[in-house]
Order: C-alpha cells, then structure tokens, then sequence
C-alpha cells in the first residue's frame, strides 16, 4: 500500500502530508485509515511537541473522493471518519492545519479538527454539501459554527460558496494568511515558536479549553480554578533561566 498519509518529523516538529497530489488529495477511506494510525501513534510520542497538517502538490485537499461516495465506499463503522477526527482534535499537542489551494467539504471538516488555521494566499475554502444533496458527518455542523459563529457557517453552507484566504481571515476561518511563497517557512517557524513553550501547559491549555467550550461563563471559571492542572515539571527550569537572563 503506498504511503497515502506521510510522517516526517523535523525533531520535535511532525508533518502529515496527505498524499494523493494526482488526485488534488481527496480523501478516501484508505487515507483516513493511515491518517488514524498515524494519530494514534502521536498520542503517546512525547518526541514531538507539534503538529502540522498539510497536502501534497497543488493543495491541501480537494474533498471526499466522491468516486468513492459513488461507488459505495466501505466504512469499517458508523461515525469512523468523524471518530478519526475526533482523534485529531483531542491530541494532546497543538495541530496546526496548514492550507494551500483547495479545501473543500471533507477537506475543511478535517482541517477544522486541527487547533488552527494557517491560510496560504492561494487557499480557497467552501463547504459543497448542499451542492451534491448531501449532509455533514464528519463535523461541520458543529465545527463550523464554533469557528465562524452561526449565522456565518449557515451562509457558506447554504450557498456552497468559496471563500477566498482573505475571506477566511476575516470571518476567522483563518487565523494567518501568508504569501505562497514563504508559507512553509512561515509554518515552521510558527511550529518552532510553539515548540518554543511548554509541552505541559500546551496539553493542560488544549484539556481546559476543550472541557470549558461553550459552558456559561461562571462555570468555566470554576472549571478554571478547581480543575487547575498546577505547574508542569519545567517551571522551575523555564523561570530560573529567565530570572538568569535577567542578572
């Protein structure tokens, strides 16, 4: 089976590239097969401090594979794609999705799983459901709104429109818009800044957010001062060089 889903790791910084660039990387059930494997792995690896997700070629992907959807693609169970993204999202490490190009429908839902949005200039999003008389299952409905707020998610999922990187930005799709030309510098300089701070308080900061999302207020603050994971094994190494600095 050829590598549809490449690891590369550039020491503590991993790259997944989807890789079907002859195919504008559409996603199929194998490239979410070794997608999950390669999450699953991650979990446990205290080797790498980042993720970033990107594709291959011409974009970052183009969507589910509808060849795939035509034929009657097999699914080893119920809610398997949404699971392997839920995956995605719940690692205990920043995943940043790196877009170029398209990023259509499933392209989207998978790179709404990551932490962020980092858009390179050429990136064009849209969510194309409604267009193919189809509905969400791998998360858009919930992601989507979380993201860009309600009224916004209805807009692009009714009109099925695309969105350029500018666009994105705006609505906050995006958190970056970098030219083409220096957008993987700019993605890795990014992941070393992340890198840069403590894998402890990435892992505490992405358990809190995700326990707190969408609470009243008053609740997530007590979330925030009882459920307080405390100081992580290098604050005391991380102040003294600081307080060293300063002398």
């Amino acid at each position: 089976m050829s590598d549809l889903v490449i690891r590369e790791d550039r020491g503590r910084l991993c790259y997944l590239t989807l890789n079907r660039p002859h195919k504008l990387n559409a996603l199929t059930v194998t490239v979410f097969e070794q997608l999950r494997g390669h999450v699953a792995a991650l979990k446990h690896d205290e080797g790498v401090g980042c993720v970033v997700l990107r594709g291959a070629g011409k974009c970052f992907s183009a969507g589910h594979d509808l060849a795939d959807i035509a034929e009657g693609e097999q699914v080893p169970s119920p809610g398997w794609h949404s699971e392997t993204l839920r995956m995605l999202e719940k690692l205990p490490k920043p995943v940043v999705a790196a877009v170029h190009g398209h990023c259509y429908t499933g392209a989207l839902e998978v790179a709404l799983a990551a932490d962020f949005i980092v858009a390179a200039a050429s990136a064009r999003f849209g969510d194309t459901h409604a267009r193919w008389a189809l509905t969400p299952v791998w998360g858009m409905s919930q992601r989507l709104p979380r993201r860009v707020g309600v009224a916004t998610a209805k807009r692009l999922m009714f009109s099925a429109e695309m969105i350029d990187a500018g666009e994105a930005l705006r609505i906050g799709l995006a958190e970056q818009v970098v030219p083409d030309d220096q957008f993987d510098d700019a993605v890795a300089a990014l992941g070393n800044r992340i890198l840069d701070n403590s894998a402890f308080s990435h892992a505490a900061n992405k358990r809190l957010l995700e326990a707190t999302d969408t609470v009243p207020l008053d609740a997530g603050l007590q979330w925030e001062v009882f459920e307080n994971e405390g100081v992580g094994p290098d604050m005391q190494t991380r102040v003294q060089a600081f307080v060293n600095k300063q002398s």
